[in-house]
């Protein structure tokens, strides 16, 4: 990547990430904390997981970390920079795709294709949950929540959100 132009460094690793990034932006997540954290060391691990939970809570699409990423690293040219470039190649894309896809839509191919991306997306965003827990869990008893919260989701109908109420309340109580 191009140390020198922090602008340069940004389109062209959120325009390449915007490619491969199957299952929105929540699936790169793995790759935006290896090179945001570890690779260019614009923040730290607590800094990107602040980032993720701001995105996450903000109202709009969860793409919004790329555009905090940015900022950080450049202002709000930067948060711009990195928005456009996560966004405009995959909507370009999307648009020339779509334009064939319907054309073939009794196709085998077609179906096999749509069918194999399934697990690819959910592998992606499992990591993205992985990475997120190991920034998150800073003590055992967070460790504790995130499983539980995992637990819950998975195994009742119970609305993670209360959980997470419940998370919440023993950050504020000192507990965490």
């Amino acid at each position: 990547m191009n140390n020198g132009n922090p602008l340069a460094t940004l389109f062209i690793y959120f325009a390449t990430l915007s490619l491969f990034a199957m299952g929105g932006a929540n699936s790169a997540i793995p790759e935006m904390h290896r090179v945001a954290v570890e690779t260019m060391h614009w923040m730290t691990d607590r800094q990107f997981g602040d980032m993720f939970a701001i995105s996450q809570l903000s109202p709009g699409p969860n793409v919004i970390i790329v555009t905090l990423i940015g900022y950080h690293v450049a202002g709000l040219t930067g948060g711009a920079v990195a928005t456009v470039a996560m966004c405009g190649p995959t909507c370009l894309l999307a648009f020339l795709v779509a334009r064939v896809w319907d054309r073939f839509k009794d196709a085998p191919w077609r179906t096999a294709i749509q069918a194999g991306l399934v697990p690819v997306s959910l592998g992606m965003i499992a990591a993205s949950a992985f990475v997120l827990a190991r920034v998150a869990d800073s003590n055992v008893y967070a460790g504790v929540i995130t499983a539980v919260t995992a637990i819950v989701a998975f195994a009742t109908r119970i609305n993670p959100l209360w959980v997470f109420a419940a998370g919440g309340l023993l950050g504020l109580s000192g507990w965490l």
